[in-house]
C-alpha cells in the first residue's frame, strides 16, 4: 500500500526505546573472583608486618646486647666528667691484628709452662722413689727446669713490652677502645702467668721439703740426730760434711744412707739455684697482678651484670612483640 513502512532495515535514529547490552553471567563471576583474590592478598600481607616487627625487635635486642658487651670489656660509649657522650670506635687495624697474635703466642707459652710444671711433679716423684736416681731421670728434670726458665723469661719480656706500650699511650692522655682491650688482655695474661709460676714455686718448695726429710731420716740411720734448725742451717751453708765426716763407714746400710744424703743435698742445691733465678721475676709479676686486682675485679663485676642486662632485654623484647601482635588484632 502506498506510504507503508518498509518491512525490514535498521530503525530510524531516535525511533523506539534505546537498547542496552546485557552483561554475560561469566563476566560477573570473573569480577567476583578478582575481588576475592585481592582480599586474600591483603590478608597475606599482614604476617609480613609481624615479621617486620619481629625483625625490629631482633635489631633492638642486638643493640642492647652490644651495649652490654661494651660495658663488660670496658669499651663502648663513655662519659667524661661533664657527662658529654663520646662515641668510641674500635680500631681494627693492622696494629691490633699484631697485638692479638702476640696474645695468642703468650697464651700458648703459658699453657706450655703449665704442662711442664706437671711433668716436673712426675719427675720429682720418680727421683724421690729411688734412693739413687738414674742419671737420665735427673737430666730430664734439669732440662725441664731450664725450659721453664726460658719460657717464663720469654713471657715476662712480652708482657713487659705490652705494659710499656700501654703506659706510653696513657702518658699521652689517650683513651680508646683498643687501649682498654689491650689493658684487659694484659691483665688477664699476667694473672694466668703468675698463677702458673706460683704453682711451680709451690712444687719446688714441696720437693725441697721432701728432700730435706729424706736427708734427716738417713742421718738418723747413721746415728746422727739433728734438729730441723740445724739441718736448715747446714743446707743454707752447703756444709754437709759437718754432719758426715765423722760417720764411720762400718756397714753397707751406712754407705747407702750417706750416698742418699749426698744425692738429696745435690738436688736441693740445684733446686735453690732455680728458685733464686726466678725469684725476682716472680716478685715483679706478682706485684703487677696485685696492682691490677681492682681493675680485674671491676671487669668481672661488669661481665656478671651484663648477663643480667641481656636476659632482661630478651624478656622485654618478647613482651613488646606479644603486645604489638595483640594490638593489631
Amino acid at each position: 500500500a502506498p506510504g507503508s513502512a518498509p518491512a525490514c532495515g535498521p530503525p530510524l535514529s531516535g525511533s523506539g526505546p534505546p537498547r542496552h547490552p546485557q552483561t554475560p553471567a561469566s563476566s560477573t563471576e570473573a569480577g567476583g573472583r578478582e575481588q576475592q583474590k585481592r582480599e586474600e592478598d591483603e590478608e597475606e600481607e599482614e604476617p609480613s608486618q609481624d615479621e617486620g616487627s619481629d625483625s625490629g625487635a631482633a635489631e633492638s635486642l642486638l643493640s642492647v646486647s652490644l651495649v652490654c658487651l661494651a660495658v663488660a670489656v670496658g669499651c663502648g660509649w663513655a662519659k667524661d666528667s661533664d657527662d658529654e657522650e663520646e662515641v668510641v670506635h674500635v680500631d681494627r687495624d693492622h696494629f691490633m691484628d699484631e697485638f692479638f697474635e702476640q696474645v695468642e703466642e703468650i697464651r700458648g707459652c703459658i699453657e706450655k709452662l703449665s704442662e711442664d710444671v706437671e711433668q716436673v711433679k712426675k719427675q720429682h716423684s720418680a727421683i724421690l722413689a729411688a734412693p739413687n736416681p738414674d742419671e737420665k731421670t735427673k737430666q730430664e728434670l734439669e732440662d725441664l727446669t731450664a725450659d721453664i726458665k726460658k719460657t717464663a723469661n720469654k713471657v715476662r719480656s712480652k708482657l713487659k713490652a705490652i705494659e710499656q706500650s700501654i703506659e706510653q699511650e696513657e702518658g699521652l692522655n689517650r683513651s680508646s677502645a683498643d687501649l682498654r682491650i689491650r689493658k684487659t688482655q694484659h691483665s688477664t695474661l699476667s694473672r694466668k702467668f703468675v698463677e702458673v709460676m706460683t704453682e711451680y714455686n709451690a712444687t719446688q718448695s714441696k720437693y725441697r721439703d721432701r728432700c730435706k726429710d729424706r736427708i734427716q731420716r738417713q742421718l738418723e740411720i747413721t746415728g746422727r740426730t739433728t734438729t730441723n734448725e740445724e739441718l736448715e742451717d747446714m743446707l743454707e751453708s752447703g756444709k754437709l760434711a759437718i754432719f758426715t765426716d765423722d760417720i764411720k763407714m762400718d756397714s753397707q746400710m751406712t754407705k747407702q744412707a750417706l750416698n742418699e744424703i749426698e744425692t738429696r743435698h745435690n738436688e736441693i742445691i740445684k733446686l735453690e739455684t732455680s728458685i733464686r733465678e726466678l725469684h725476682d721475676m716472680f716478685v715483679d709479676m706478682a706485684m703487677l697482678v696485685e696492682s691490677q686486682g681492682e681493675m680485674i675485679d671491676r671487669i668481672e663485676y661488669n661481665v656478671e651484670h651484663s648477663v643480667d642486662y641481656v636476659e632482661r632485654a630478651v624478656s622485654d623484647t618478647k613482651k613488646a612483640v606479644k603486645y604489638q601482635s595483640k594490638a593489631r588484632r
